[in-house]
């Protein structure tokens, strides 16, 4: 009996001292495979976790980390997210290089397998070329996750964002809200699925309104520091010239513009507070804004993907993809983990405002 005190005494202890962070996950499809691997790195780490913000891929991992961290911990959480992520592979149908086949025409001249399903999507709606709504995703979500188990027994703080069609509003599903449908909606790509209906609204990929939502973080948690995993560039290094190079990065601003005019928003007020901190007296609002530590991981190493890339779910394009999550992620620690509970370690102002 003594030494079940002690453990649970010493366990307490470490928690406690441990540095807690909120996490905003972006989405990216197969890309969020290297914030698998940034994850998986943290997890080991020791991170105690408050909140998690994603959408989409970053709403995959949110709940893949949940539903392992709701019955095993950190251990458990990075078991989930590896299940989860080799599910993801063996749902692909064939192995194909689909780098090639999107990006390149195939033998012959003829486009490849993906190229021509690609463009269908350009000439017909999802309702037309997949009236059956066929999904392999689904069946991977519904394998994998006790939504049941998650709403009632999870104590992290989940925001999964959503869009909803008719209004263009963000619709955030909380932790006690989630489900197959809300986690399906915030990776709904309206040129490959049909809209997911929930109380008879129907909604699209949360990237349109909040990739990811960071207002929750602000808000309804406890811990102001806030870690940025993004794999959208923030930057690219040449203003793009050929027609594909043109939609990649279309793509990339329509799925980032939200999160961007968030941050450059907070940015802006934060330097604002700080202009008459010498003699306006601060609010309870004012406070929070200027008490939250910001901390970014970037995939860097992503920029000149094709596009093509994020649809690339083979199982050696994610476990690239992880191993490189989890090499940036031992560099942030490395680096940043002594800073974390103490200040931030990203200057807002020059990355957004």
């Amino acid at each position: 009996m003594l030494g079940t005190r002690w453990w649970k005494r010493t366990v307490a202890t470490r928690d406690a001292a441990a540095p807690a962070l909120s996490l905003a996950l972006q989405g990216g499809g197969a890309h969020g495979a290297y914030t698998w691997g940034v994850l998986d790195r943290l997890l080991e780490d020791g991170w105690r976790l408050d909140g998690i913000s994603g959408t989409s891929a970053g709403a995959m991992n949110a709940v893949a980390l949940a539903q392992g961290w709701t019955h095993g911990g950190a251990d458990g959480a990075r078991e989930s997210l590896s299940t989860f992520w080799d599910a993801v592979a063996d749902s692909t149908p064939f192995e194909l290089n689909l780098l090639q086949s999107l990006n390149s025409a195939g033998d012959g001249g003829m486009p490849g397998p993906m190229n021509m399903m690609m463009s269908l999507t350009r000439l017909f709606s999802p309702y037309e070329f997949n009236p059956f709504e066929l999904n392999p995703l689904r069946d991977v979500v519904r394998a994998q996750f006790d939504f049941e188990r998650i709403r009632r027994d999870c104590r992290l703080k989940l925001f999964i964002a959503a869009t909803h069609v008719t209004s263009g509003k963000v619709r955030l599903f909380r932790t006690g809200e989630l489900s197959e449908d809300a986690l399906l909606a915030s990776a709904c790509l309206p040129t490959l699925h049909h809209a997911v209906e929930i109380d008879g609204e129907a909604y699209w990929d949360g990237g349109f309104t909040a990739n990811p939502a960071i207002y929750p973080l602000m808000y309804e948690c406890s811990t102001p520091d806030i870690l940025l995993v993004l794999l959208n560039p923030l930057s690219i290094a040449e203003v793009p010239r050929t027609a594909e190079e043109i939609a990649a990065r279309s793509m990339e601003l329509g799925f980032s513009t939200t999160f961007l005019r968030e941050m450059r928003m907070i940015a802006h007020a934060r330097a604002y507070i700080g202009e008459g901190s010498g003699w306006m007296p601060m609010g309870r609002f004012e406070r929070k804004l200027t008490g939250l530590r910001f901390h970014l991981v970037d995939a860097k190493e992503l920029a000149t993907a094709g596009k093509g890339s994020k649809l690339n779910a083979t199982r050696a394009f994610l476990h690239e993809l992880r191993d490189l999550g989890r090499a940036r992620g031992e560099s942030w620690v490395r680096e940043h983990r002594p800073s974390v509970g103490k200040r931030s370690t990203v200057d807002l102002a020059a990355l957004f405002a």
